[in-house]
């Protein structure tokens, strides 16, 4: 017969973390030691998104565009070193750089652009998400995938609606809204982990 404080020491803490519980260790290894810090800057990052939310459209055209140039540039002395002559070789980094600065140089048309390619974005996500919840059916889980298409239909509506008057707000609050909820993800796995780390710190003790 067990003990009945054996029984007792089982049972979770009523102070206890649930983190600890709801992810696999092995799982929590792949992510840094950094995850929690990240995960909070990512939040205030997205906070300040959403309450300037054309500065934060226009952060991430240049953040593109400088991404562009970069590879550009960096495929053209590729090509340099390789002594390539052939038109193709020179073709892409020459589309990189001019793409890049044209960003640069006519932001507003840029972050306009930029909805579109949202917008196609999140209805092949919607397309994914109802196949994929008609392949669930009706098993578990079926329902949320569904309701994630609808949404991502009514976001990318809101892009193709509100284009190009409101591309600047829209892009803008959507990069946001991205960045809290991945941040808000990074914040939970790295309070996981910190908390994991802590419980074997005791139990070694």
């Amino acid at each position: 017969m067990q003990d009945p404080h054996d029984a007792m020491s089982d049972e979770p803490s009523p102070t206890q973390s649930p983190f600890p519980s709801a992810f696999d260790p092995t799982q929590l290894k792949s992510f840094g030691p950094h995850t929690l810090l990240i995960g909070i800057l990512l939040v205030i990052l997205g906070t300040i998104g959403i309450i300037v939310p054309g500065a934060m459209s226009f952060a991430t055209l240049g953040f593109i565009s400088g991404l562009a140039i970069l590879g550009g540039a960096l495929w053209a002395y590729h090509s340099y070193r390789a002594h390539a002559t052939g038109f193709m070789d020179w073709l892409k980094p020459l589309i990189l750089l001019v793409f890049g600065i044209l960003l640069l140089i006519y932001p507003i048309p840029g972050v306009a652009s930029l909805a579109l390619v949202l917008a196609m974005y999140l209805l092949m996500d919607a397309y994914s998400s109802f196949a994929l919840a008609h392949s669930r059916y009706p098993d578990k889980g079926w329902g949320w995938m569904t309701f994630n298409g609808i949404m991502d239909i009514g976001l990318a509506a809101l892009f193709l609606f509100g284009w190009p008057e409101y591309s600047i707000l829209l892009v803008g609050i959507f990069v946001a809204v991205s960045l809290i909820f991945d941040g808000w993800a990074l914040v939970v796995i790295g309070w996981a982990m910190r908390k994991a780390g802590s419980d074997s710190t005791q139990k070694t003790a």
